[in-house]
């Protein structure tokens, strides 16, 4: 006997999370690896203001006012690591209690990190490389991070799962901002040296910017997938 086409559609699928674990884990491994360095600098600042670091122009304004830094730093770390398991597709079929639960996890610590970073980037002092472009760019991709969760949050609520899907991977590539410009950043460096007012700002832009396009791709592709998918629910047809 045949199997029915949604067995088929099973078999299937089990068969590509047990055949291809590597690459299963390849996009969460790479994410996590994105997230290395601002993490490590979030670290070093939690220890700058807790070991009594001289203060110094650069760190002012975290020592006047520390609670925003630390909360920023406290929920963007997490946000980022725990979000990259989100997109392990193998983990998300066989646990999908987990993946719900980290979830619930992610859109506080995502709308901490993105409420935090806009109430820095409007009360504390501009430091010397930092200006007006550059302030504007934070505020705008901070807003559209913190729209994206709540957008998320609606979403799934209704159960519109892709609609759900896509939000909260816009959200989440707009948090990993601070990974990607790190690479926006260092070619500049090591030709040209520190970049001044103006290229710092388009540099930063570049990297949420390069996580936005990539993030709009993922949707789009995922959505052809879904489209194609034996299981994908068929269109009604007009009687």
């Amino acid at each position: 006997m045949n199997p029915r086409p949604r067995d088929r559609h099973d078999a299937s699928m089990a068969t590509k999370d047990t055949s291809s674990p590597r690459r299963t884990w390849l996009v969460p491994a790479l994410l996590i690896l994105l997230s290395a360095v601002p993490v490590l600098a979030g670290g070093f600042r939690l220890g700058e203001l807790g070991g009594g670091a001289p203060v110094t122009p650069d760190n002012a304004r975290f020592f006047d006012s520390p609670l925003p830094v630390v909360l920023h730093i406290v929920s963007a770390s997490p946000y980022c690591v725990l979000g990259a398991f989100q997109f392990s597709a193998s983990l998300r079929r066989r646990r999908p209690g987990w993946h719900r639960a980290s979830g619930r996890l992610l859109v506080p610590l995502g709308l901490l990190a993105a409420l935090t970073g806009l109430w820095m980037t409007l009360f504390y002092a501009t430091p010397a490389p930092d200006g007006v472009l550059l302030m504007v760019l934070r505020l705008v991709f901070g807003s559209a991070m913190a729209a994206a969760l709540v957008l998320g949050f609606a979403a799934v609520r209704r159960r519109d799962i892709a609609g759900h899907r896509a939000w909260m991977i816009r959200g989440y590539a707009i948090g990993q901002g601070a990974g990607t410009q790190v690479f926006t950043h260092l070619p500049w460096t090591l030709l040209l040296g520190e970049p001044g007012e103006l290229s710092r700002a388009v540099l930063m832009g570049a990297g949420w910017v390069i996580n936005v396009v990539v993030a709009e791709w993922v949707i789009r592709r995922l959505a052809r997938r879904s489209a194609h998918s034996p299981s994908a629910p068929r269109p009604e047809v007009a009687r």
